[in-house]
C-alpha cells in the first residue's frame, strides 16, 4: 500500500490522500474532477480499490471526466447510473445525493444547500483538508477531523520511492 499511496503523493497530495482516507473507511468514495492518467487509475486499483470514470457535461456543453473510487465497487455503479453522460447540476437533490455518496455530514451538506461557504469558524488550514465545507459549529466534523489529521500526517511521513 505504501508505494501505491507515495506514487499517488508524488502526482497530487490531495489525490492520495482522499485515496487514503476511503482506504481507512473514513470515506466511502471519492471524486476526482480531473482527468486522471491511466497509470494513476492502476495505482488506485493496486491500493484495493474500485475505479470508475464517469463523463458529465457543464452547462456550456463541454465534456468532463470525473475519476471515481471506492471500496465497494457497486457505489461506482450507483453513482454512474445516476449521472454517466448527464449535464452537472447544483441541485439540493444532487447535493444532497453526493453528500452522503461521498461521506459529508447530512448538516454541513443542508448549510451549504441554504448558504454555500458560510463562515465556520475553523482555521483555514483545517478547512484546508477537508473534502467537504463544514457547518458553523459542527460536531460531526469535528469527530471526523481527529482522523483526518492523523491520516494527513501519515501520508506527509511517506516518502516517495518508485521501487517500493
Amino acid at each position: 500500500m505504501r508505494r501505491g499511496l507515495s506514487v499517488l503523493k508524488s502526482h497530487d497530495f490531495q489525490l492520495a490522500f482522499l485515496a487514503l482516507l476511503i482506504l481507512e473507511g473514513v470515506k466511502p468514495a471519492g471524486r476526482w474532477e480531473k482527468t486522471l492518467a491511466p497509470g494513476l487509475r492502476g495505482e488506485l486499483k493496486s491500493l484495493g480499490l474500485a475505479v470508475g470514470v464517469v463523463k458529465r457535461f457543464a452547462q456550456s456543453g463541454l465534456e468532463l471526466e470525473e475519476t471515481l473510487f471506492a471500496r465497494v465497487p457497486e457505489r461506482l455503479q450507483v453513482y454512474a447510473a445516476r449521472f454517466d453522460r448527464r449535464v452537472i447540476d447544483k441541485s439540493a437533490a444532487t447535493r444532497r445525493f453526493e453528500g452522503d455518496f461521498f461521506g459529508y455530514p447530512s448538516c454541513c451538506v443542508e448549510a451549504f444547500i441554504q448558504q454555500p461557504y458560510a463562515k465556520n469558524g475553523l482555521a483555514r488550514k483545517h478547512q484546508a483538508i477537508l473534502f467537504h465545507w463544514a457547518c458553523p459549529g459542527c460536531r460531526a466534523t469535528t469527530e471526523l477531523f481527529e482522523d483526518y489529521k492523523r491520516l494527513h500526517r501519515a501520508l506527509v511521513e511517506i516518502e516517495f520511492s518508485p521501487r517500493g
